[in-house]
């Protein structure tokens, strides 16, 4: 199997790369050639600190080049010198710091020959620094008069630049510069003038050298100023003597004295210092084109003068040039020819001005227009070798062979100042060439090699080398050849003779062939052939082409909200040979993203996938996935883009100001990717609820502006919030406040209405208007009222609250009513007349022809004429119905009368009275009411209910198993609800899944039996009983029990075997105790709500007449059904509570009243009083009632 990873190495072919076809290949070594030099010091200064000091000088060539050096021109042996050190086969030379090495400064130039040429160095300048110092002297105090001026020179030592000169006392703090006392560029200090503060003794000047790491100081100066006093000499009282004291070198004190008429401050006009005056009216300034123009004026003069500059030919820069020292220094950086020119500096006072004019002259060192180009050549070929250079001055051109010039004697070529050519090269013409151009700027010199070379083709590719690319990239084979002549190149593919030739191939001037839009069937065996007229010579390469990579981002282009979680998932697909070298990194934003987690753990990275959990908006952005094998890279990408509520809206405005309407403009903010839907514009006034914003009116999110409409006085301020899909923006900052003045009420109160306590009594009541509809101070209610049908006046008074009370009515007439705002600005609109009626009154009539139709034991239907209109007295609420139990028909016993009653709100005449105890005696009564109370009640109506159906038997036990027979033991039923006929026992086989047996029945006559011997039962078979008690309406519910009945032979024998002995009492014993504690635990868990072991022993195996019963709560009633309803009626403090369905029976109490339906289902409420010894323990009783009568 092929080795992709060979000892001969894999080229990789991924991008398309063509050499130019002016470039010459690089000669072999193992090709004679002429020397070449690769690396050569500069300019480089000798810094005492320094260990030692290289100068270095590397070149190329075959044969090994030997190094001589020249120094100023002269021959320079490295061996001369003990502290010099070289190395073999390298000019390179060190020169070791052992203290004074001053003789080593100079300009030296590297030689590299063999028996072909000799290349040649530039110069390179070895500067060697002494260590500056100002010289010791004794500098003289200088005494001078306020308004003298003076000139501190520094005279700094020299030393390699840069130089910075600073003037400081003692305490280096820097002496204030300004208009008046300034730095020249020299480093001198100089006062246009001079003032008493200007007295010290520590003006010191400071040079250092960076670069030699050293700061020098100047001995401290001394400069005292007094006051101008009288020359009495000058003949004239006003006359005074001005001088200009000058120090000159070592502390010389230079008078230029002279007398002039003055007064005592010595106003003079400007005089130039820079330059002096002996330098004439104008100066002549040399720049180098690049560098930096620095021109320079400081003038002495009192006041102090103020200095200006201007171009006198042509304009000035377009970038206005620098001025710097206080416009003393004109600074023009990267000089061009066009800054050349006069520029003038003035110099002014108001005494007058001195002008000085600079000639800027722009040279520049020599610059290469054309280099010689050398290269290799064949024999019998020419030769033209240019050089041209320009520069300010002209350079001078002069050529040189193997680093010595030119003897034009001796060349058998053609020379000129900017050409050398020779024909028909011959070997021997193979040398190196130098051109060198110089002037006063500086020198720079070019080198051509001229290989004259015949050689059969050298292919430096190596042979058998293995490429690789993939499917639809370019392929390229490489053939590095040198030859001389050139060589004719071509390629073959496997064993094919004939050169490739298709539009896919393509042989690039240096021999690589490249095959475009690679295909699988391009994979194979190719040879590069080369010939010239010396020789030919041949290598092969193999081309394997591979599955290129392939990438899917997923999902595509998520869109997430702010805070939530984002997985981006990489699929890759790509050629199992290169699993090897196959990588995934991904990216954001064109940045690569670190592998391990980020940002505490919140940007996962793991491999193909990518977690970012709790989004934020920063991390919106296009998402690379980059995949990178040896041969290819693939990239996908996908878009992330963060949801997230808009930015708050921001520079609110208020325009277009109105009594009742302004308009609000804002600007929106940053949407986060969601359009803004709606813009919702709140309001906070500060006199009614201040500090609570409520929402005035919402705008398409697209508006930007909104015409609010406004209430009367109410102090406004208003904010926006934006809303797009996502939720609701931060509100904006709030605008300015914006007033409305006040006016009259726009409405009325609503919601009028009359509410009494008191028959004679007339309350009316209404909904105040709100703060923002009060529309200005002093709110008050005019409200007017007036007897319906009677001609009379309005009555009115004027209220601040939102009710009236009116006393000595007639009980319930109507009234028409009106209620009308009014404030210090008016009334608000006339008001809308609303009926109301006085206070009512408990009706005065009772229901009339009374009667009661038995439906069934439980269940009576109870019809009445309704009262007259005039006997109401007020809304009729409805009709009560009272009963009360007086006599149970079963025992004889009479009962307390306690009652019972249900209402029946609205115009009834008749309704249903469920929960009757059956077979018993019962007394009612009807009554109506009104909001004021009950009526006067009927004359009592007497009815009986019939027997029904017993309740279930109170318990079923057994008492005794034997192999086929069983002993059952019951209670009497809870309610016997009539005469009892007897008892129905029921049983059938049963297992442990809901699958049982057929019913067996038994009748059992006597009444009075409470239990029953059950013989022909299977042995070890379990079964289920029932047993319901029966009247002569019919059986009850059953009461159930389940047991399993013996094996054959075994009952018997185990009772006698065990019943007498110790453990087994104890085992009895036992189990009692533990059967009891788990009697209590259910007993707790059915008082809790819980579930027990009957409950579920009767959901698995039910009772078959109950299996076919749906909630009887929703039954109808026949007159032959009477079945009692599972829901049961308790009682509490008198009142009767429905359990059954809320809708059917609801609660009644406190003067809320039950109904019936327009059929006579019942949806009232039912209260009433317990019979005593009918309710258990738990506080329960039993009514039943039906839905449709």
């Amino acid at each position: 199997m092929e080795m992709l990873l060979s000892t001969k190495g894999i080229t990789i072919c991924l991008f398309f790369f063509v050499l130019s076809l002016a470039a010459a290949i690089e000669i072999p070594l193992s090709v004679s050639q002429l020397p070449t030099i690769t690396e050569q010091s500069h300019t480089q200064v000798a810094y005492p600190f320094d260990e030692d000091f290289t100068i270095k000088c590397e070149a190329r060539g075959n044969p090994q080049p030997t190094f001589n050096w020249t120094k100023d021109g002269k021959p320079f042996d490295l061996s001369s010198d003990p502290r010099i050190v070289t190395a073999n086969n390298s000019g390179t030379f060190v020169i070791q710091n052992r203290g004074i090495i001053n003789n080593f400064q100079g300009k030296y130039r590297c030689f590299a020959s063999n028996v072909l040429g000799t290349a040649m160095s530039e110069e390179i300048e070895l500067i060697v620094p002494s260590v500056p110092k100002f010289p010791k002297e004794k500098i003289e105090p200088l005494d001078v008069e306020h308004g003298d001026s003076v000139i501190l020179h520094c005279n700094p030592p020299k030393g390699i630049p840069p130089l910075h000169i600073y003037w400081m006392n003692i305490d280096l703090q820097h002496i204030p510069q300004d208009e008046r006392v300034s730095m020249s560029l020299k480093g001198d200090l100089y006062f246009a003038n001079v003032e008493e503060s200007d007295s010290r003794s520590d003006y010191c000047c400071f040079a250092a050298f960076p670069r030699l790491r050293t700061i020098v100081q100047k001995m401290p100066m001394t400069l005292k100023v007094s006051r101008l006093k009288h020359a009495n000499d000058s003949g004239s009282p006003n006359a005074a003597v001005t001088k200009d004291l000058i120090i000159g070198a070592g502390g010389t004190i230079l008078w230029d004295a002279h007398v002039r008429k003055a007064n005592f401050i010595k106003e003079r006009k400007p005089k130039l210092l820079i330059p002096p005056e002996s330098a004439g009216s104008s100066s002549s300034v040399t720049v180098i084109k690049g560098g930096v123009l620095l021109l320079e004026c400081i003038a002495e003069g009192l006041p102090t003068p103020h200095l200006s500059w201007v171009k006198v030919t042509g304009n000035m820069p377009k970038d206005e040039p620098e001025t710097e020292n206080f416009g003393k220094t004109l600074k023009i950086d990267q000089v061009t020819a066009a800054d050349e020119g006069k520029y003038e500096c003035t110099a002014s006072n108001p005494m007058g001005s001195a002008k000085h004019e600079f000639h800027v002259h722009v040279e520049e060192p020599p610059q290469w227009l054309k280099k010689p180009e050398g290269g290799v050549y064949s024999v019998g070929t020419n030769l033209v070798l240019l050089c041209e250079a320009i520069g300010n001055p002209e350079p001078s051109i002069q050529w040189k062979l193997n680093g010595r010039p030119i003897d034009g004697r001796t060349f058998r070529g053609r020379i000129s100042t900017r050409e050398i050519s020779l024909t028909n090269l011959q070997l021997q013409d193979s040398a190196v060439f130098q051109c060198e151009a110089t002037n006063k700027h500086g020198t720079i010199l070019a080198s051509a090699n001229v290989n004259v070379l015949n050689i059969a083709p050298l292919i430096l590719t190596p042979d058998e080398e293995n490429y690789a690319t993939v499917v639809g990239y370019s392929a390229f084979l490489h053939c590095d050849i040198f030859a001389s002549p050139a060589a004719d190149v071509r390629w073959t593919k496997d064993d094919s003779i004939e050169p490739l030739s298709t539009f896919r191939y393509e042989v690039n001037k240096n021999g690589t062939l490249e095959i475009r839009n690679t295909k699988k069937e391009d994979s194979g065996s190719y040879a590069c052939w080369a010939a010239n007229s010396v020789g030919k010579r041949a290598i092969t390469a193999n081309l394997d082409i591979r599955d290129a990579t392939k990438l899917v981002v997923t999902p595509k282009n998520p869109r997430v909200l702010k805070s939530h979680s984002i997985l981006l998932k990489c699929q890759a697909e790509y050629d199992s040979h290169l699993k090897h070298s196959f990588k995934l990194s991904w990216r954001k934003d064109g940045a690569e993203l670190p592998v391990n987690s980020t940002e505490g753990g919140r940007i996962i990275l793991d491999r193909d996938t990518l977690f970012i959990s709790s989004v934020l908006l920063e991390d919106q952005g296009v998402y690379k996935c980059v995949a990178s094998t040896a041969l290819d890279t693939a990239e996908a990408e996908a878009q992330l883009i963060v949801l997230d509520v808009p930015d708050p809206p921001e520079d609110l405005q208020l325009s277009e100001n109105q009594n009742r309407s302004v308009r609000l403009s804002w600007k929106a903010g940053a949407s986060h990717n969601s359009p803004v839907n709606e813009s919702i514009i709140e309001f906070e006034e500060n006199h009614w609820e201040p500090e609570m914003w409520q929402e005035l009116i919402r705008v398409p999110g697209n508006d930007t502006t909104a015409l609010l409409p406004l209430s009367p006085y109410v102090n406004y301020q208003f904010r926006v919030v934006s809303v797009n899909a996502v939720g609701r923006s931060q509100p904006s900052k709030p605008s300015l406040r914006y007033a409305t003045p006040p006016a009259a009420p726009d409405k009325n109160p609503e919601n009028i209405r009359v509410e009494a306590s008191e028959p004679n009594e007339m309350v009316m009541k209404w909904e105040p208007l709100k703060p923002m509809e009060r529309n200005g101070p002093g709110l008050e209610y005019k409200v007017s009222w007036r007897q319906r049908g009677v001609e009379t006046d309005w009555n009115e008074e004027l209220v601040k609250k939102h009710s009236l009370s009116v006393r000595n009515v007639p009980t319930f007439v109507p009234y028409e009513i009106k209620v009308q705002a009014v404030n210090n600005l008016g009334s608000g609109p006339e008001p809308n007349i609303t009926i109301g009626y006085s206070g009512e009154d408990v009706p005065a009539a009772a229901p009339a022809r009374v009667s009661v139709e038995v439906i069934n034991s439980t269940l009576v239907e109870v019809f009445w004429s309704g009262i007259p209109r005039d006997r109401v007295r007020g809304h009729l609420g409805g009709y009560k119905v009272n009963w009360w139990k007086t006599r149970s028909m079963l025992d004889g016993k009479r009962h307390h009368p306690e009652k019972h009653f249900l209402t029946f709100v609205g115009e009834r005449t008749s309704g249903m009275i469920p929960g009757l105890d059956p077979f018993s005696e019962f007394r009612l009564t009807v009554s109506a009411f009104t909001s004021r109370g009950d009526g006067p009640e009927s004359s009592p109506v007497f009815f009986e209910t019939p027997e029904g159906v017993p309740e279930q038997p109170r318990f079923l036990r057994i008492l005794n198993f034997d192999q086929d027979s069983v002993t059952l033991s019951w209670g009497l039923p809870k309610k016997a609800n009539g005469h009892l006929t007897g008892y129905i026992l029921q049983y059938q086989i049963i297992n442990e899944t809901h699958e049982v047996g057929a019913l067996s029945n038994v009748s059992v006559a006597n009444r009075s039996a409470l239990s029953w011997h059950l013989a022909g039962l299977s042995p070890s078979t379990k079964y289920k009983f029932y047993i319901k008690a029966c009247t002569a309406k019919g059986c009850g519910k059953a009461a159930t029990e389940e047991g399993l009945t013996l094996a054959q032979g075994t009952y018997a024998g185990i009772y006698e075997g065990i019943s007498t002995q110790g453990w087994f009492i104890g085992l009895m014993c036992a189990i009692a105790l533990l059967t009891l504690l788990l009697l209590t635990i259910c007993f707790v868990r059915r008082n809790k709500g819980g579930k027990y072991s009957v409950k579920e022993k009767e959901d698995l195996h039910p009772d078959p007449e109950a299996q076919s019963i749906k909630d009887e709560i929703f039954g109808e009633y026949s007159d032959s059904d009477e079945k009692p309803l599972k829901g049961s009626l308790q009682s509490l403090n008198g009142d009767i509570k429905a359990t059954g369905s809320a809708d059917s029976l609801v609660d009644y109490g406190e003067g809320e009243h039950g109904m019936f339906n327009e059929d006579g289902s019942f949806i009232g409420a039912y209260s009433g009083s317990k019979e005593k010894g009918s309710v258990e323990s738990t506080g329960s009783s039993t009514a039943t009632f039906p839905l449709h009568a």
